[in-house]
């Protein structure tokens, strides 16, 4: 038999109950139905950022030629390389003189 789920006052009391307390014990997993949210869009946070022109310029070229919005071009070159530097060998960008 599963444990009860305790009653919570109010998120922050229930995300530090999730975090140290295993969920099987409380949740039969085996009874649980996929479920899909089609339309979930993963948050996302207006910045700012200073670039030369000329590399702004060129990456509006890169970005035309492969006919997609030079900030989604610019998005997919971070992750790829925040991919590589986190999970693969990272470059060394910053050379010791």
């Amino acid at each position: 038999m599963k444990k009860p789920i305790p009653r919570f006052e109010n998120e922050d009391e229930e995300r530090e109950f999730w975090a140290t307390h295993d969920s099987t014990d409380y949740l039969d997993w085996g009874n649980a139905e996929r479920v899909v949210f089609p339309k979930l869009k993963p948050a996302t946070k207006t910045i700012s950022l200073r670039m030369s022109e000329s590399m702004l310029n060129e990456l509006k070229v890169l970005a035309n030629k492969m006919d997609v919005p030079y900030q989604s071009l610019i998005k997919v070159y971070l992750r790829e390389r925040i991919d590589k530097d986190l999970h693969g060998q990272p470059i060394e960008v910053w050379k010791k003189t």
